[in-house]
């Protein structure tokens, strides 16, 4: 597969990929439970809510729940508190949702509108 080098887009959907199958398989060797994996993966997509409040208050709350930050945070926490497998694994958990979602091409919100994100408007 050839990757346009010129195409920043494509390159940060292949690069999100690579992340997804990195964190799959982090998770994986950490050995955590496939149920939890099943009922958390979806959570951040509750961040849509907030548009029922408007793009304003929708766009903020998706961001929030939908950059690598905050879980990358709740990693740092839970390998620092001894390997704490809970806070490691919630953490790998929702940098895949993250990572399919911008390989996916649904890239963090504009307060202009849902379908106007950093990758396209979708």
């Amino acid at each position: 597969m050839t990757v346009p080098l010129d195409r920043p887009a494509v390159l940060l959907r292949v690069e999100a990929l690579a992340l997804l199958l990195v964190n799959l398989l982090l998770y994986r060797h950490l050995g955590a439970s496939r149920l939890l994996f099943g009922i958390m993966f979806l959570v951040p997509d509750l961040a849509m809510l907030g548009y029922l409040a408007g793009n304003r208050i929708g766009a903020p709350a998706y961001n929030l729940l939908h950059n690598y930050t905050l879980p990358a945070g709740l990693a740092i926490v839970g390998l620092l508190a001894g390997g704490s497998t809970l806070p490691v694994a919630l953490a790998l958990i929702w940098l895949a949702h993250i990572a399919l979602d911008r390989a996916l091409g649904f890239g963090l919100k504009y307060r202009d509108g849902f379908k106007h994100t950093h990758l396209a408007r979708v």
